[in-house]
């Protein structure tokens, strides 16, 4: 199985990389190399692409290791799937994937348990 790499840990001066988005002068997939690694909290690059462009305070977002390059792409893809799988469970259903019948997402089973359980020890609303 082949090795993933961790694309949030910093990139060193000298990797080779490729740009995951259009950035000013340069299309997407294009192979660069890192000149030098900047920021603590935002880390930062300048990158020298194969098309002559050096740009300057390239976003850690827009660029991957070349090695990582199907990785990145099928960790972008997974996590749409899920941020589409939540959204299309929405409002209105439970964790279990039932519908749920109140605005707060409470399935009906638990509603009924809990109301026969006050029945049980004689409470009344």
């Amino acid at each position: 199985m082949a090795k993933t790499v961790d694309l949030s840990t910093r990139i060193r001066a000298g990797a080779k990389v490729r740009a995951t988005t259009d950035l000013p002068g340069v299309p997407q997939g294009t192979n660069g190399k890192v000149a030098m690694s900047n920021g603590i909290t935002w880390k930062r690059y300048w990158v020298r692409f194969e098309n002559g462009e050096l740009l300057s305070y390239v976003d850690h977002d827009k660029i991957v290791l070349r090695r990582a390059w199907d990785q990145f792409f099928l960790e972008q893809e997974a996590a749409a799937a899920a941020v589409e799988g939540t959204s299309a469970a929405g409002p209105g259903t439970s964790g279990a994937g039932e519908a749920a019948d109140n605005a707060f997402g409470v399935p009906q089973y638990l509603l009924d348990r809990t109301k026969s359980a006050l029945e049980r020890l004689g409470v009344t609303r």
